[in-house]
């Protein structure tokens, strides 16, 4: 198997070429019970004659192998890829905030987001500008651990005590006299009902109404009073 380097069309079709005919001379080729010290042996048969397959390049001749030798691979990376993960994340009133089941400290009043690289063991939680407010050492996930700086553990503790007061608390319910403001505007009120009319300051008796409807129950309409006897 042949690996093609990356942006080089000319030579990804060679490679695949080269890989389809491993595929169609040998592997169509090979017969039935076969071992695998067998069928190792094959191929490296056939990996020596395809690598002997003469090329011309710029005027020099040379073979498949030599070229294929000259294209050496990078070493594998020591550590991954550094993908990053990014995740808000809102602070609780003790200045804590999750990750993976697990709570960090953060200094008070932030809003944070927290950052963590692929492979690394600490944990970065930055503002929303990316400035650094807190570097933890990651805890195993799901064990419920909770992670403090000492720092942090001051600045909440500064937080909480300068909240406090030593004033006397609010009297919620005091039952005071009326105002001499209010007084005016209560005879204000009172003069302004005296001066209305007397439809508007009525009152209606009920026992009076049922009263009338008895009567008027008794006495013939207009229609009965204009009927022939």
């Amino acid at each position: 198997m042949d690996i093609c380097l990356p942006r080089r069309g000319n030579r990804k079709g060679v490679v695949e070429k080269a890989n389809h005919s491993a595929a169609q001379r040998w592997w169509r080729t090979v017969p039935d019970g076969l071992t695998v010290v067998q069928a190792q042996s094959g191929v490296d048969k056939l990996s020596l004659r395809m690598d002997d397959r003469r090329r011309r390049i710029d005027g020099a001749v040379t073979t498949v192998g030599e070229l294929a030798a000259a294209e050496v691979l990078l070493d594998i990376p020591v550590r991954p890829f550094p993908a990053e993960l990014e995740v808000e994340r809102t602070v609780s009133p003790q200045s804590l905030v999750a990750f993976d089941s697990n709570l960090y400290s953060v200094p008070p009043g932030v809003t944070v987001k927290v950052l963590h690289r692929l492979g690394e063991d600490d944990l970065w939680i930055v503002t929303a500008s990316r400035a650094v407010v807190a570097c933890h050492r990651r805890a195993p996930r799901g064990t419920g651990q909770t992670v403090r700086n000492d720092g942090h553990v001051i600045a909440l503790e500064r937080a909480v005590l300068s909240s406090f007061s030593d004033r006397a608390p609010c009297k919620t319910k005091v039952r005071k006299p009326p105002s001499a403001a209010a007084l005016a505007e209560a005879e204000r009120l009172r003069e302004g009902s005296a001066a209305s009319s007397s439809a508007e300051r009525g009152v209606i008796d009920l026992n009076r109404y049922a009263a009338v409807a008895d009567r008027l129950r008794g006495v013939p309409s207009p229609k009965q009073e204009e009927s022939p006897k």
